[in-house]
């Protein structure tokens, strides 16, 4: 009897040591302690208080939202007005004066040029105006103009239609060129009518930097405000960077707009993805029926509720006392779980820092025993794969180079007398760029830029390219595309469109003689500037069907002669110190590069 019962003693004992894991886990350690200390309960507390906090919030920062978004509409609506005011007001003064019933009358020229001209002084919202009849003729003052910008007189052509059919016209928002400046504008145009006949058009270009400035003013703590139109078109935004005319209908809110009403201001919560990455929003938009526009304000709600998130913690701070009691029971326990994790902390520090023959030693029952053995095989893993992926990165840069001067040489045999040209005019533009001073990373462009300045001459002709003697104008003409060709060939590669100035500009002139755009001065790329020069140092000493090969010294007296009317003085004087200094020399024959 005693035999049998410790059999089934044993056999029980076996059955339980079967149920329990092999390893311990650290969730059943730990929350076997939070249970015990009632952390439960404390938790639920806090979750009930941020909720309500969370929902007051919410309640003040739509209104915040709305109040914003209607301000911000309300504005523009005001500005537009008081231009369209500004705008009238010179239609009144050419009623008055007479010249309404034909401003392309000559007499009326310098009362029109003194109205426009003081019309434009008149305040910094103006940068152009024209008053035209029906014919197009009468005055236009400030700029740019449409003559400047083919999209601004695009909007004009549209601005006159709508005029012929008696209409206001506001165009959409743009950017134009003007001083160096990117300025984003919106065209404001109105018919003249006098006697209820047609008389011509009233045409102003005006800035829209007091909306963006307005823009700005309210975008802050994480508060991000724009404009967009009904087709979710960026119409304005507060920052620059921001493209005109790009499409924001991938943001919820923007599709709202588009969808609303066209008076309603709405606000709702919604979630952007962007990057990837999903970020639950607040947002508002309110619209302006006269523009067909929409204000949007959104904001993370993360940041929106930020402060429900301090007044939890404030929350969890009075219950201090009670989770110091749990530090204390919970402290051998904790003992026992932070030491391992701290072995495996300084080992995984050594790893991340770039030594990858550290290993982590660690014996334990627990998770962390096995992820320190997954760590192990994954750290052997990714030292043998760092290691292929520079073999392979050298592989792609090396491979990358070969098809380049492979393309310059396939291109220098169209022609025997500028075989090995491609990879001598890189070679002196590199180490005119090493003179200079310029950065590895720019000196490395302009080499494979040099090395495709003449890709284009693929599509030349032959019978011109290799013409033993002098190009006739026209075939000269033909010629002069080569650097508009090579262009548009490399344009579509991506990995080489910061290349395209050497490839485009190579013969321009700073005084303005160059092809094929007659860029001057600072016009012109550094990059084009640099290979100019190696272009004409190669010419010169290298035997072509008009002339014969020269020496070095007669090709630099000529590069210095066209000093400053064709070639950058600064390019020349790098090419005269490389050479007293050794580091250049004529090569004639084909050149690695």
């Amino acid at each position: 009897m005693a035999g049998t019962l410790g059999k089934l003693a044993a056999s029980v004992r076996t059955s339980l040591l079967r149920l329990l894991p092999k390893r311990i886990p650290i969730l059943y350690l730990v929350s076997a302690v939070l249970l015990l200390l009632s952390v439960v309960p404390l938790l639920f507390y806090s979750q009930v208080v941020a909720r309500q906090n969370r929902n007051a919030l919410e309640t003040n920062e739509r209104l915040l939202q709305s109040t914003i978004t209607r301000s911000m509409a309300e504005e523009i609506r005001l500005y537009r007005r008081n231009l369209l005011t500004q705008i009238e007001s010179l239609v009144q003064m050419l009623q008055t004066s007479g010249a309404i019933e034909d401003v392309g009358d000559p007499k009326h020229q310098k009362l029109l040029r003194e109205a426009t001209e003081a019309f434009i002084r008149s305040t910094e919202s103006f940068l152009y105006v024209a008053i035209v009849n029906p014919q197009e003729k009468g005055i236009q003052a400030g700029s740019p103009t449409p003559q400047d910008d083919p999209f601004l007189r695009l909007t004009m052509d549209r601005a006159k239609e709508a005029a012929h059919q008696g209409m206001q016209f506001h165009g959409g928002a743009m950017v134009v060129q003007r001083r160096n400046e990117q300025v984003p504008v919106m065209l404001l145009a109105m018919p003249m009518v006098y006697q209820r006949q047609e008389k011509g058009i009233i045409a102003a270009l005006v800035r829209l930097n007091l909306i963006r400035q307005r823009l700005q003013e309210t975008s802050r703590s994480s508060l991000l405000t724009y404009i967009v139109d009904r087709n979710g078109r960026l119409v304005l935004h507060a920052e620059e960077k921001f493209p005109l005319g790009q499409d924001m209908t991938y943001v919820p809110i923007v599709q709202e707009f588009i969808t609303g009403s066209a008076l309603t201001t709405v606000t709702s919560t919604f979630v952007l993805e962007e990057d990837k990455r999903r970020t639950e929003m607040l947002g508002t938009f309110s619209p302006v029926a006269e523009l067909d526009w929409g204000v949007i304000a959104q904001k993370p709600t993360a940041d929106a509720f930020r402060v429900a998130s301090d007044m939890e913690r404030s929350a969890f701070l009075l219950a201090l006392l009670v989770i110091l009691l749990s530090v204390v029971i919970g402290y051998v326990s904790a003992q026992r779980i932070t030491t391992p994790i701290q072995h495996l902390a300084q080992s995984t520090q050594a790893i991340a820092k770039g030594d990858f023959s550290q290993r982590i030693t660690l014996t334990s029952r627990t998770e962390i025993g096995e992820l320190a053995q997954t760590f192990n095989l994954m750290t052997d893993d990714l030292e043998r794969y760092v290691e292929r992926l520079k073999q392979a990165a050298q592989e792609n840069h090396e491979l990358f180079l070969g098809s380049i001067r492979t393309l310059a040489a396939a291109i220098d045999e169209k022609d025997p007398y500028t075989r090995g040209h491609s990879g001598r005019v890189a070679k002196y533009s590199v180490i005119i760029g090493e003179a200079m001073g310029l950065p590895e990373e720019d000196v490395y462009k302009i080499r494979i830029s040099a090395l495709l300045h003449d890709v284009g001459k693929i599509g030349i002709d032959d019978r011109i390219l290799k013409k033993p003697s002098g190009l006739t104008p026209e075939e000269f003409e033909v010629m002069k595309q080569h650097t508009i060709k090579g262009a548009n060939i490399i344009r579509p590669v991506a990995q080489l469109r910061e290349m395209l100035p050497g490839i485009e500009y190579h013969h321009e002139s700073l005084d303005g003689k160059g092809y094929p755009y007659g860029l001057k001065g600072d016009e012109i790329p550094v990059m084009a500037r640099i290979i100019a020069v190696a272009d004409t140092l190669d010419a010169i000493t290298t035997n072509r069907p008009y002339q014969a090969a020269m020496d070095l010294e007669v090709a630099l007296d000529r590069i210095k002669a066209l000093e400053i009317k064709k070639f950058d003085v600064s390019v020349v004087h790098a090419l005269f110190a490389a050479v007293a200094g050794g580091q250049l020399k004529l090569a004639p024959q084909m050149v690695e590069v």
